[in-house]
């Protein structure tokens, strides 16, 4: 699989020829230590096993580089990429607004959904809002807010008391 045209993830990534150190600290494809070697030892080495010589570490003094499956080596960097993408946005803070006169079909839903959230490891903003007449009786809201609290205990805690912002009196919470 020795290719010997000059093949790039990105910039730092070099494979085969377009590795240009003299000298390289080479790995074998199993995670052995080979020692350091010159770089067409390292080409011969790769190409007897018909794999590819990958520059892992081109800052490393001397560079660092692997005997690698090309095609696999490029296939795992992707996944790595997709999983710390995915874990960088499993911190998102959702939110579930609440009206005074939910209905408890409609209640249950959201409280399912909010656990959805909390199970892929997202905070969850919890806020009621009132309208008109409603903001006179804001103890109301703060009921509201224990009884959600009181269905989600098995699952959530919540990280602050509940604050009213203008109209509205919100909490967020987090996954046990």
């Amino acid at each position: 699989m020795l290719r010997k045209k000059e093949f790039r993830i990105n910039q730092s990534t070099r494979i085969n020829e377009a590795i240009r150190a003299n000298e390289l600290r080479v790995i074998g494809q199993s995670g052995e230590q080979l020692g350091i070697m010159s770089r067409g030892d390292a080409l011969k080495m790769a190409q007897e096993a018909s794999l590819d010589l990958v520059e892992i570490s081109p800052n490393a003094d001397p560079p660092v580089a692997k005997i690698v499956d090309w095609g696999k080596y490029q296939y795992q960097k992707m996944k790595e990429a997709q999983k710390n993408r995915r874990s960088n946005k499993a911190g998102e803070l959702k939110q579930m607004r609440f009206g005074m006169k939910i209905g408890q079909g409609d209640l249950d839903i959201k409280l399912r959904k909010i656990r959805e959230f909390l199970a892929e490891g997202h905070k969850v903003r919890i806020q009621v809002f009132f309208r008109g007449r409603e903001n006179a009786h804001r103890e109301l809201g703060y009921e509201m807010i224990k009884r959600i609290a009181t269905h989600l205990e098995n699952d959530a805690v919540l990280e602050h008391e509940p604050q009213m912002a203008g109209r509205n009196l919100s909490v967020v919470i987090r996954s046990k």
